[in-house]
């Protein structure tokens, strides 16, 4: 019997990238969808409707899924957590404290919003780098005194890095990170970034964004200890910036580790976590976690969007750095919208399940 989930948010931007991931899902079924007072008591394809125009406002590729066009929408309120074994939260505005802390009381909430990344009992988990800090949301549950609990996802940009940092860490000791992100257009959301803005244009500064990812890099690839997470020793420093490109953030990534490497060794020891990786055999894994290319002119958005369905790491450039007696540079391509969105968000749903969290 599948477990009956409900997406918070679902005419957003990231609420529609969940409808779309858990289209025919194997193990969860969608059976309430909730956003805002203006949505609710329409059918999914009215809300989505302008009043004005009538245009349907699909962000996504290819069609509305059948199953959702004539599903109610509801108020926050009105949703029953009585029949529910799990909520996605997509709410993307100052609300989804409150509404994170609401249904937690009741019902594991797995979500895309930075609400909670940064409290003390909270793990900020990517499938397959840290599933062991899982153990935290226990911790969480009785500090709280709730039924569920939330486990957010990590910042987009920060998805990346983090998982092309893991294997390097655990196997050389990374000890140093300097990163620049060139971030899609679609990072900013629906109405994120001005077309005038973007267009033949780079813009050097996303605000919080480097503040997001150095905190979230040291908690997530930190050591779980008893009740709380020990910050790994490493130094992040990062510039984010967006370009006018639409779907997927690439990444230059200069690190500085413990022990020698050199980029042969590294290969190597992406293509064992290939083999190891605890995602293996969940529905939305992809078959390949990491992609390394040899080609320089590797990775690319427009050739990486696809691989593993946006959910595996592309790794190019992949090269001994001079300015440190060990390290490497190299480039990455991470799909924002799936790897570091909503689908990974199912996949993390799924590996919690598999764990009996769910």
């Amino acid at each position: 019997m599948k477990k009956r989930v409900a997406i918070i948010g679902a005419t957003g931007a990231v609420g529609q990238e969940f409808i779309q991931s858990l289209d025919g899902h194997e193990w969860f079924e969608v059976t309430q969808i909730a956003a805002s007072e203006r949505s609710a008591g329409k059918t999914y394809v009215e809300a989505i409707r302008d009043g004005n125009t009538g245009i349907i406002s699909w962000d996504m590729d290819g069609e509305i899924p059948e199953y959702i066009k004539n599903m109610k929408v509801r108020a926050v309120d009105e949703v029953d957590v009585s029949t529910l074994d799990l909520i996605f939260s997509a709410v993307e505005d100052a609300s989804a404290k409150d509404i994170e802390t609401k249904f937690a009381k009741d019902l594991p909430v797995i979500s895309t919003s930075s609400a909670y990344r940064y409290e003390d009992d909270v793990p900020i988990l990517i499938p397959g780098i840290n599933d062991d800090h899982a153990e935290l949301l226990e911790t969480q549950k009785k500090n709280r005194s709730w039924n569920g609990w939330v486990a957010p996802l990590p910042n987009c940009t920060t998805t990346g890095l983090v998982i092309t940092l893991k294997p390097l860490l655990d196997e050389y000791g990374a000890k140093k990170v300097m990163m620049t992100s060139m971030q899609a257009i679609s990072g900013g959301g629906m109405t994120g970034v001005a077309a005038m803005g973007i267009t033949d244009n780079i813009l050097p500064y996303i605000p919080k964004e480097e503040h997001k990812v150095r905190v979230e890099t040291r908690k997530i690839l930190g050591q779980l200890n008893g009740d709380k997470i020990d910050e790994a020793d490493i130094r992040v420093s990062c510039t984010c910036t967006r370009v006018p490109v639409l779907d997927g953030h690439t990444e230059s990534v200069f690190v500085e580790t413990s022990k020698d490497v050199d980029p042969e060794s590294a290969e190597q020891t992406y293509d064992r976590y290939n083999s190891d990786v605890s995602t293996i055999g969940l529905p939305s894994a992809p078959e390949k976690y990491f992609a390394v290319h040899k080609d320089p002119t590797r990775p690319q958005p427009r050739l990486e969007r696809a691989v593993g369905d946006g959910m595996t790491t592309t790794i190019g450039r992949l090269e001994r750095e001079e300015l440190f007696d060990n390290g490497l540079k190299y480039m990455l391509f991470s799909h924002n919208k799936k790897m570091g969105s909503a689908k990974g968000a199912v996949l993390l749903a799924e590996m919690l399940y598999k764990k009996n969290k769910i």
